[in-house]
């Protein structure tokens, strides 16, 4: 199983990440979304979830959820755009995965079972950081998550 992981397009959803994203059996978008637009291309892709995150304040926006829950296969997945967010929901080891975004900065590291993955940020380059994407390979309970650089 294949899950193509976005965040902080910010109104932007480039072709490079379109073709990046093909393939995934679901797309995960960890909020900053910036238009629907994007979303409708994604979901074209592959089966969707998002959650809205900080500049997702438009009236097509309110029906995202602030956080969500994914099971893909045998893992659990939380995803929420801002991770100091983490604390208002109760972290008693039960996600396999935590997927974030807002930092802009790609991380994918083990903190003891979990696995915490912000794919960066796929919209208009900020902040002189590469723009990225991630791909979070699943086999069993084995996963093995990728930083796409796409520029």
């Amino acid at each position: 199983m294949r899950l193509g992981i976005i965040s902080d397009t910010h109104g932007l959803l480039r072709p490079e990440a379109v073709v990046a994203l093909r393939g995934s059996n679901t797309i995960i978008h960890a909020g900053d979304i910036g238009r629907p637009e994007g979303l409708e291309q994604l979901y074209r892709l592959a089966p969707v979830h998002a959650v809205r995150g900080n500049i997702d304040t438009a009236a097509w926006a309110q029906v995202l959820p602030d956080v969500t829950e994914v099971t893909a296969g045998p893992l659990t997945i939380l995803v929420l755009h801002d991770i100091s967010q983490l604390e208002i929901y109760s972290h008693d080891s039960k996600w396999d995965v935590i997927v974030f975004g807002h930092s802009h900065v790609a991380v994918a590291e083990r903190r003891g079972n979990v696995l915490y993955l912000n794919p960066g940020s796929a919209g208009p380059r900020r902040f002189r950081l590469p723009v990225t994407l991630a791909i979070l390979d699943i086999s069993g309970d084995a996963m093995e998550p990728r930083i796409i650089t796409l520029t």
